[in-house]
């Protein structure tokens, strides 16, 4: 029995592989090489891509979720991103603009930051209510 509820209290712990701090850095690396601020240091380009890549991927796998939810009848509408061709410095500044605002000890997601980032951002148009 009390090994049942020692792997219930571990399943009941998340346990996140990227914090909303490393969040934080990585993408404030990212937005400082966008406006141009080269780094010799290859530790900071791997920073960058790691924010880079973080944010689009839960952009793209929002897209899916979207998508499929679409075809049984339902509208996520979290949020909408235009189809520009800097999305990705445009992201990852809604980002940094975001996380600036969260205290810095803060136990959030990296996942809650960036949909909550994404969500002010890029507001959908689209209202969820029925037209009259």
């Amino acid at each position: 029995m009390k090994f049942l509820w020692l792997i219930a209290l571990l399943f009941a712990t998340s346990a996140q592989a990227y914090t909303g701090q490393e969040l934080r850095g990585d993408c404030q690396v990212a937005d400082e090489m966008y406006a141009g601020q080269k780094s010799s240091d290859p530790f900071q380009a791997i920073r960058s891509a790691r924010c880079i890549a973080y944010v689009a991927g839960f952009a793209d796998s929002y897209a899916v979720s979207d998508f499929l939810a679409e075809q049984v009848g339902v509208k996520l509408n979290a949020f909408c991103l235009p189809k520009d061709a800097d999305l990705s410095l445009r992201l990852v500044r809604a980002v940094v603009i975001h996380v600036e605002r969260v205290p810095s000890n803060t136990t959030v997601s990296p996942a809650t930051l960036v949909a909550g980032a994404l969500a002010k951002a890029f507001p959908c148009s689209d209202s969820l209510e029925p037209k009259k």
